[in-house]
Formats: C-alpha cells, structure tokens, sequence
C-alpha cells in the first residue's frame, strides 16, 4: 500500500537557504519534482513574494539555484523552473533510490514541510533510515497510507485543502455569502489575489477529480 510521509526540515538541508534568509516574507510552494540526475533536481514552484525582483535577485545568488526559468506571472505569485544542485545532492537518493515522490512542499525561512510518497512501507523504512544515516535533522510530522488522506485523493495540495476549507468553515460558499472574499483574506493573512488563485486552483482540482477523472459523468 502506497504509503505517506510528512515531515520537516531546515533550509540549510534542503535548498534555497540563503534566498528564504534573504526575503524572508518569501514562500515557495513545489507543484511538482523531476529527480533524473544523481547531481541535481529539477522543481517546478509557485513563488510568493512581496518583491519579485529582490526574490529573483535572490535566486541568481543562491548556490543552490544552477538555472531558473520565469514560467508565468499571476497576480502575486510567479512560476518558475529551476534547477538545484549543490546541498541539495544528499536528498536526491530519496527520490531516486528509495522511490520517492514529493507530492507537495512547502519552503520558508522557517524551514521546509514536505511530504513524500512511497510504493509502500519497506521503501519509506529504507528511506527513513537512509536519511537517519545521512545526518538530517528531520522531524517526522505523519506517516500513513495514501488512501487515508483525502485531500490528496482529490488532487489539492496541502495549502489549497487548508485555504478552501477555511472557506468553507467561515461561510464563503453559502448563499447569500457570510463572508467577502476581502474580509477572508483579512482572516487569513493573505492578499486578495492569493486567495482568489488558492481558491481558483482548489476548485479546480477538486472539479477534475471527482467529476472528470474520478467521478462518473451524469447523463441527461
């Protein structure tokens, strides 16, 4: 049984240490993760910043950061490609070699939240103690199989599950409305063009999973 594990780990372990130290209100969200070369990975994220130029300033002195590609601009995030080598070397074997896949990851100055699946229990096992071995300083937040969590069943990342609830919970979808969408992004902490794509993106995934992929079409 595919099998989940959430956990942490500092910057200094991961990548993008000295760009999250330097913009500091910045946050990187992986969408998703190519690990083909034992060297380096190849992320695609979605970026959060107050100032872009600064961010990207940032990134071309990263000596994690080897390439970056602008991707699209929306709003308040951008989406870029990038490619990480350097400290980075060490957590390339859990993808490679233990079969791992990061499903979703999280990265500020505070440190990384990532979470990975595993074909199964031994191969989280291996890795778990492949990365003991290796001398990081993880924190284990979860480990549970894939089937038991449902917001990644339904395609939404970690951030979209938390933002759409949160929605949910303060009355943004009854009729009439409880809450504005400026008044949710109050409550949130978050700019009104944040959450309108979190929103955006969750609604989207959540339609293609359960009605296009996952679900059966109606008939008339």
């Amino acid at each position: 049984m595919a099998t989940i594990l959430e956990l942490e780990v500092p910057t200094n372990e991961f990548a993008l240490e000295a760009t999250l130290t330097e913009c500091s209100e910045a946050v990187i969200e992986i969408e998703r993760v190519v690990a083909d070369d034992p060297d380096r990975i190849t992320p695609y994220v979605w970026a959060h910043a107050d100032d872009f130029a600064a961010l990207e300033a940032a990134f071309d002195d990263d000596p994690t950061v080897e390439e970056l590609t602008l991707l699209s601009e929306m709003g308040e995030e951008r989406s870029y490609q990038m490619t990480w080598t350097g400290m980075i070397d060490q957590i390339v074997p859990l993808l490679t070699d233990h079969e791992g896949t990061i499903t979703h990851a999280t990265g500020s100055v505070n440190g990384w939240s990532l979470r990975v699946l595993f074909p199964d229990r031994a191969a989280l096992s291996e890795a778990h103690d492949y990365l003991k071995e290796a001398g990081f300083s993880l924190s284990i937040g979860a480990i549970y199989e894939a089937k038991d969590d449902g917001h990644i069943q339904h395609g939404l990342t970690e951030t979209q599950h938390e933002t759409i609830v949160a929605a949910f919970e303060a009355g943004y979808f009854t009729v009439p409305r409880e809450v504005t969408q400026t008044e949710l992004a109050e409550q949130l902490g978050l700019s009104h063009q944040a959450l309108s794509e979190q929103l955006r993106r969750a609604t989207g995934a959540l339609v293609e999973s359960t009605l296009i992929t996952g679900g059966k079409k109606m008939e008339e």
